[in-house]
């Protein structure tokens, strides 16, 4: 067995282990606390809801069991089983050009994933969504959705992965760096161009038209300093009833966005709590800090792949033959993640953080009572768990656990500035 085989296996091992034991210690905590509401909620949330959202929580947990099974046994059989080797055999025979060759390699391994992946999509929506009363979405829109992103991967990614793949056999040993240039020019320009040209593709944006929320929300921005291109209510209840609220857009053409969903649930007072914690993550340079982060992990991480790919062991460790830029690449996109999730309670710790900075700017500029009882009726209607695994929270979960959350906000509410 080769030197890199046994590294790939041995991370290969430790990762999926470690995440099928967080799997099942979610699962074992969350049903031993299934009949007990925690006393921060007891007098907010029902015994039934609370068991709602724990058998909720164990449905998606169960189902994630499933989809690492498949997750590993998909990137086993692309790299030592030959699957790569093989896609690579074929589009040879068919393809002369080997830049055009290299992209549709990356495209079909792209494609076979995501093939792989549509049952247990399909069934996250229709089964375990629609038992639980939130899915509205009709099986034509969820294969249109999937076309849809499909046809934008082909045309915004086979141009990004046509130019990568030019320079890494173009560009000399700083291709890496060039390449560096080229994904962070793609994600900016995505970010940019997603609230007026690839959000429209899948849901419709109407402007608000509530015009008491609307002077609200002026009062907000006007008070936080934010300018925005508009404020724009969209259709979410086309495909589930969960709520939820954003903004996007780079520079002018920033847009807040509400859930058609979210207004039906809350109170004018609780939207514009939760938008003064959107508008916190905003304020307190929460996406700049992330894109600088995205910056610094892609450019390590393309320096690293500019070393393997000239490593044979690296190819033959990973079962393929050939020596190509392109499957130097998709090896490197498959086996990633293997070694990075370990960093994962890194990232999610951080994600947290931003979290409650944007509460306390919320807390700061809204009334922290609004926040709260926004935030209660959210994990209520939504049904989220409030009494998840703490070790599995700490990989996972990107927002604080809610009683966590909750108790920072109690504290700000005496400290906090009330406007009126």
């Amino acid at each position: 067995m080769e030197p890199f085989t046994r590294v790939f296996l041995a991370a290969l091992v430790l990762t999926y282990g470690l995440r099928l034991w967080l799997g099942l210690r979610q699962l074992r905590h969350v049903w031993l606390n299934r009949d007990t509401v925690p006393a921060a909620f007891a007098g907010t949330v029902s015994l039934e809801e609370h068991r709602r959202a724990a058998d909720y929580t164990l449905a998606k947990t169960r189902l994630a069991l499933v989809h690492l099974a498949v997750e590993a046994a998909m990137l086993v059989a692309l790299t030592l089983g030959g699957g790569l080797q093989w896609l690579h055999e074929r589009l040879a025979d068919l393809i002369g050009a080997p830049l055009l060759q290299g992209a549709a390699l990356l495209l079909a391994m792209m494609l076979v994933l995501a093939l792989a992946e549509l049952p247990l999509a399909w069934y996250r929506q229709f089964r375990i969504e629609a038992r639980f009363g939130f899915n509205r979405q009709k099986l034509a829109d969820f294969v249109a959705d999937h076309l849809k992103q499909a046809l934008l991967t082909l045309l915004l990614g086979g141009p990004l992965i046509l130019l990568v793949l030019w320079l890494m056999g173009a560009a000399g040993e700083a291709w890496w760096l060039w390449a560096w240039f080229a994904w962070m020019g793609f994600n900016l320009l995505v970010l940019a161009l997603y609230p007026t040209l690839i959000a429209p593709l899948f849901n419709t944006f109407t402007p608000l038209a509530d015009e008491g929320l609307r002077r609200r929300i002026e009062g907000l921005l006007a008070r936080t300093g934010f300018r925005a291109d508009g404020v724009y209510v969209m259709d979410g209840s086309r495909r589930s009833t969960h709520g939820n609220a954003y903004f996007t857009g780079l520079g002018r053409a920033k847009r807040i966005v509400f859930f058609d969903t979210l207004l039906a649930q809350l109170s004018p007072e609780q939207t514009e709590a939760v938008l003064a914690h959107e508008l916190g993550h905003y304020k307190r340079h929460h996406v700049a800090k992330r894109i600088a982060v995205l910056a610094g992990v892609s450019l390590l991480l393309l320096w690293a792949l500019a070393w393997l790919k000239q490593t044979a062991g690296f190819y033959s460790g990973l079962g393929v033959q050939a020596h190509t830029d392109a499957l130097a690449l998709a090896l490197f996109v498959l086996v990633v993640p293997v070694f990075l999730f370990p960093l994962t309670p890194l990232a999610s710790l951080y994600a947290r953080k931003h979290e409650f900075e944007a509460d306390a700017f919320a807390a700061r500029y809204s009334h922290p009572a609004h926040l709260i009882s926004a935030l209660v009726r959210l994990y209520r209607d939504n049904a989220a768990t409030l009494t998840p695994d703490p070790l599995y929270s700490i990989f996972y979960d990107t927002h604080p656990r809610a009683s966590e959350r909750i108790g920072r906000l109690q504290a700000l509410q005496s400290a906090a500035p009330q406007p009126t």
